[in-house]
């Protein structure tokens, strides 16, 4: 089943509309033994890392359970910078640290936040970005991520700095970009995501 991670920081009407446009079954819930047997995990996200991290703390077992388990787990906006390890926003926060790295603010060179939609660069294969080109996407954020290890970065934007998009390791992935608010691009990659087996 696919399961969405209800932790109180998420646009959970947002995600759900995608899934539904695509015509798949899922559940949102933040039960940690209905989380714990879910086959593919989203974990959306809006608002600051530090109150999303204090909300995620209950699920942090089972997450990481998830993910070592090799199951499908899809991290979106705020959900992919909470899978890194700290943040600039709430310093003093761990995050999952599922990817090592750190959430760095945008540069007071460029607009912030940036919103709207910007194009993907891929930059290597990743199973949720089969079937996709230079697609553009779409963006609402302040902070993005700089893993420790650059080769798990997927595909990236530019802004005036180079965004991290997509990152992607095994079955664990993450998008930078709302997916669900990106017309028929972002619906193939919850589609790709859905595809994933164990």
């Amino acid at each position: 089943m696919i399961t969405i991670v209800d932790y109180k920081s998420g646009n959970l009407k947002s995600i759900s509309n995608g899934f539904r446009k695509i015509g798949e079954d899922f559940q949102i819930t933040d039960d940690v033994e209905m989380i714990g047997d879910a086959t593919h995990l989203v974990l959306p996200g809006v608002g600051a890392f530090g109150s999303a991290m204090e909300n995620l703390e209950d699920f942090r077992k089972v997450i990481t359970e998830h993910v070592n388990d090799d199951k499908p787990f899809l991290g979106i906006c705020l959900g992919q910078q909470v899978l890194l390890s700290k943040s600039d926003e709430s310093p003093d926060v761990k995050g999952l640290d599922l990817f090592a790295g750190h959430c760095r603010h945008l540069p007071k060179t460029v607009k912030v936040p940036h919103m709207g939609w910007n194009r993907l660069d891929i930059i290597r294969d990743s199973p949720i970005l089969a079937d996709i080109g230079s697609e553009y996407f779409y963006f609402v954020h302040s902070y993005h991520t700089v893993p420790d290890d650059g080769g798990i970065i997927a595909g990236t934007c530019d802004y005036g700095v180079e965004i991290a998009a997509v990152l992607s390791r095994n079955n664990l992935f993450s998008t930078q970009f709302h997916p669900e608010k990106s017309g028929k691009a972002g619906l193939k990659v919850l589609k790709n995501f859905i595809s994933v087996k164990e």
